[in-house]
């Protein structure tokens, strides 16, 4: 034999060595692991592990539940929603019967509606077959924990009774022992340390059969589990995908209602029924219809001659207090008031601010075109019992005062001819007026013939 031979024969023999002592080591700590003092219920740990899924099947029946629930309940909630829809219309003539917005409506009630069941449809397919499905399912879990107890929970009860024969026989074994070296003469035929020792090891391969029984009944129960568990998962993946089907389909549809209604309210002309209702209504507008002209109004009484102002234009009038002149709109009308207004604009003024009753009034003298004052002005003299200033109060102040109530007033034109006729209008509606200083008495030829009453009238002296 050379030395490669030798070599190659040596590192194998190491190689099995440490193979063997590699497989020794693992089955003595494989039987230090079976023999380490614990209870007898090595199959707790799956009844841990499948009573923990129960609880989450569980949990997933009620998260399915809940989709059920939230599907039928918005199903709900969209029925009461499509009753909201009233058709056809009831406000009379008003829209179109076909081809407007009432066909539109009946779209939007009907597919609501239809929507409606679609999300129910969906709510009771999860109820009878997805969370049926995982009620069968949590069953199987609570029968495959029941399995395990019942098949292991009887070997290991076996065993444990053996455990204890066995060690009450040793014990036993081990005081007959003692009973013979100490008094051999006293050691009876069922306490001979030769009959207890084979009592012993008949007991000890009783309860080694009894343990193989168990482990080899823990073994096919873990590798049964193993396969279960499989299952499980692959039933809660067929359940999830059922679910996720169902769910886009649904989807789906809803979603294609949905444009189809917003299809059917696109699809309407916007003027459609605006054309239709002013075709058969008689009772708009023409937009041909000519405006009205505020120049053109007509009524009863305008045009009598106690509407029309005698005179109106800008005349100024002296304060009383502050003795400056203001400017303003004054009106003469034929019932004898001179009136103030705010504004030119009877649209803006219509009641005066200021007015004076002329009847009861003495008209002052104009002042003459060559006045050396250059102030265009006259005087408007109020006597007591003229009250339609509204400044009976003042006069009433200034009689307690000691003045007199007589009141006048100033006015001021811009020039001498609007001076004038002013002068000449106010002149004829005041019941007197001063010409240079005279008084002239208004009356006329009634008046006239009663003063000269008695007297005989120059036409008639010859």
């Amino acid at each position: 034999m050379n030395g490669n031979d030798s070599a190659s024969l040596s590192r194998a023999t190491s190689i099995s060595r440490t193979s063997h002592r590699s497989t020794r080591s693992r089955a003595q700590s494989l039987v230090q692991k079976a023999t380490a003092p614990q209870d007898l219920r090595p199959s707790d740990v799956l009844i841990e592990r499948f009573t923990a899924w129960k609880a989450i099947v569980k949990q997933l029946i009620a998260y399915f539940e809940g989709i059920a629930d939230i599907q039928n309940n918005t199903a709900k909630e969209l029925t009461k929603l499509g009753a909201v829809i009233q058709v056809p219309f009831r406000a009379g003539n008003q829209f179109l019967g076909e081809g407007g917005l009432q066909d539109v409506f009946y779209a939007v009630r009907d597919k609501t509606r239809a929507i409606a069941d679609q999300h129910a449809n969906l709510g009771r397919t999860l109820d009878s077959s997805i969370v049926q499905h995982l009620h069968k399912l949590h069953a199987e879990i609570k029968a495959h924990v029941k399995n395990i107890q019942n098949d292991t929970g009887k070997l290991a009860t076996a065993v444990a009774k053996e455990r204890e024969l066995s060690a009450r026989l040793v014990g036993e074994l081990s005081t007959s022992i003692s009973v013979f070296k100490n008094t051999p003469l006293s050691v009876t035929s069922r306490a001979d340390p030769y009959v207890a020792n084979a009592a012993v090891r008949a007991q000890l391969t009783k309860q080694v059969h009894a343990e193989n029984a168990l482990q080899k009944s823990i073994i096919v129960m873990q590798q049964n589990s193993a396969h279960f568990e499989e299952g499980l998962v692959r039933a809660l993946q067929s359940a999830w995908a059922t679910f996720a089907d169902w769910q886009a389909r649904t989807s789906a549809e809803v979603q294609a209602t949905w444009r189809a209604m917003g299809d059917a309210m696109a699809g309407v002309e916007p003027d459609r029924e605006w054309i239709a209702f002013s075709a058969r209504s008689d009772q708009l507008v023409d937009p041909e219809t000519p405006l009205r002209n505020p120049d053109h109004i007509r009524y009863p009484s305008k045009e009598d001659p106690s509407v029309v102002a005698v005179h109106a234009g800008y005349l100024e009038r002296k304060k009383r207090y502050t003795r400056h002149y203001k400017e303003a709109y004054y009106v003469l009308t034929p019932a004898g008031f001179l009136h103030e207004f705010a504004s030119s604009d009877p649209r803006q003024s219509t009641q005066p601010v200021f007015s004076l009753f002329l009847p009861a009034c003495t008209l002052g003298p104009p002042t003459s075109a060559t006045s050396l004052s250059g102030s265009h002005k006259f005087h408007i003299e109020l006597s007591p019992l003229n009250k339609s200033t509204g400044k009976s109060s003042i006069r009433k102040r200034m009689s307690t005062l000691g003045r007199s109530s007589t009141q006048a007033y100033t006015f001021r034109a811009r020039n001498h001819s609007e001076l004038m006729e002013w002068w000449n209008d106010l002149r004829m509606l005041c019941s007197r007026y001063l010409v240079a200083s005279e008084s002239v008495e208004r009356g006329g030829p009634v008046m006239a013939a009663v003063r000269a009453a008695g007297y005989e009238s120059e036409e008639g002296v010859s």
